[in-house]
C-alpha cells in the first residue's frame, strides 16, 4: 500500500489503493488497531474517489449543454 496523500491521486490510483484496503480487511488477518488504520484510510479513499467521479460528471454535463443537448435529463421509455 501506498503512502502517497489522498487528495494527490488519480481516481484510478485511489480505486487501487480502495481495492487493497477491502481485501486487507476481508481477510481480516490484520491487528484491531490497523484494522481501524485501514478503514480510516478506506473512507478517505472513498470520498476521494466520489469527488472525482463529481467533477468528472459536472464536465460531462457542461460538455453536454455547450454542444446545446439537454442537461440531467434522459429520454422518456416508448416515446
Amino acid at each position: 500500500m501506498t503512502d502517497k496523500p489522498v487528495a494527490e491521486m488519480s481516481f484510478e490510483e485511489a480505486m487501487s489503493a480502495l481495492e487493497q484496503v477491502v481485501g486487507q480487511l476481508e481477510r481480516g488477518d490484520v491487528a484491531l488497531e490497523a484494522s481501524i488504520a485501514l478503514y480510516e484510510r478506506g473512507a478517505q479513499l472513498k470520498a476521494h474517489c466520489a469527488e472525482k467521479l463529481k467533477a468528472a460528471e459536472a464536465k460531462v454535463e457542461m460538455i453536454r449543454a455547450q454542444e446545446g443537448r439537454a442537461v440531467g435529463t434522459s429520454p422518456a421509455e416508448g416515446m
